[in-house]
């Protein structure tokens, strides 16, 4: 199989028409709608640093689609269109149609439409271009804390850094809640419908991909505040607590990563407004803590103690 055999034969599918030109062309054409902001991301996966090597193809895809819409949900965006640019050691029929089969399911359940990418031969790498779209003017940034704002969080934190030092055998969990962690770090699932209803309530959002602490401290940056973020109310699987010492279960939580789940601060007015949004959108919310004056993160026990932290979060350089 060719690599234009491969283009045309699994990744041509779908038809938006909004899309003028699609895959076939030097470029793809879209048309965006009057009355909205187009947000755009990119995020590049690499085997062995972002996903196993042997990793499932299935669990690859979607991961690779999943981070990706994650960013548009933290800007409160809708996902539309997507670019694909991969590299493959060789063009296998079976892991290939096992890929695509998951990706296209994901791409049509978010329905965000696959309009263009490249692909190479080289170590197993995928990248995606994500565009989405929002009301013009309303999207969530990080820069928008403001003091006396609530810090909130969706879903649970720390399964995902939990499963991957399962998987590097540093902890053996009950089978039970391995199974319950690994699939939150093969298998993310972000917050769209959430961060929608977030718009016109939040004053700042990200995702967090490389650890709460680290990522709540990129809002506090661009915002100029300061936060007490409260360590004990972090949400966690609650059977994850009997299976390792305290510090190690903050560790996970405040600086693990790859959660992939929704940050973000809000006025105290809105408080009902907000545990709303969470049940519209099907999606536990915690207030975890509250922006302060001074540009520093402090991170306090349910006793007033203060956490200081080995790390904050994942560096690609570091």
């Amino acid at each position: 199989m060719t690599e234009f055999e491969f283009i045309y034969n699994f990744l041509v599918r779908q038809h938006d028409d909004d899309v003028l030109l699609g895959i076939g062309d030097d470029a793809a054409i879209v048309r965006p709608r009057a009355g909205y902001d187009l947000c755009f991301s990119s995020d590049m996966l690499i085997s062995g640093k972002h996903f196993f090597a042997d990793a499932a193809p299935e669990d690859i895809a979607h991961k690779v689609l999943a981070v990706n819409v994650s960013d548009m949900a933290a800007m409160g965006a809708t996902p539309r269109w997507v670019l694909l640019s991969a590299a493959f050691p060789e063009l296998d029929m079976l892991w290939l149609n096992k890929f695509c089969g998951t990706l296209f399911e994901k791409l049509s359940q978010y329905d965000i439409s696959l309009i263009g990418g490249d692909t190479t031969k080289g170590n197993l790498t995928f990248n995606i271009t994500i565009i989405g779209e929002l009301p013009q003017g309303q999207a969530l940034k990080r820069s928008g804390a403001k003091l006396g704002d609530d810090v909130w969080v969706s879903g649970q934190v720390g399964m995902a850094a939990a499963a991957l030092d399962g998987y590097l055998g540093k902890v053996v969990f009950p089978e039970a809640v391995w199974q319950e962690c690994r699939q939150k770090y093969l298998r993310p699932v972000p917050r769209v419908a959430l961060g929608r209803e977030l718009l016109l309530l939040a004053h700042a959002a990200q995702d967090i991909s490389d650890g709460l602490a680290q990522d709540l401290g990129h809002i506090l940056k661009a915002s100029g505040v300061g936060a007490e973020l409260w360590a004990d109310r972090v949400p966690i699987l609650p059977a994850l607590r009997g299976c390792a010492p305290v510090e190690q279960i903050r560790a996970w939580q405040l600086s693990g990563g790859d959660d992939y789940e929704l940050l973000f601060t809000a006025p105290e007015a809105v408080r009902a407004q907000i545990l709303a949004a969470g049940e519209a959108s099907g999606t536990q919310l915690s207030r975890i803590g509250k922006i302060i004056k001074g540009t520093k993160l402090r991170i306090l026990d349910d006793a007033g103690g203060e956490i200081h932290l080995h790390k904050t979060g994942f560096d690609h350089f570091g």
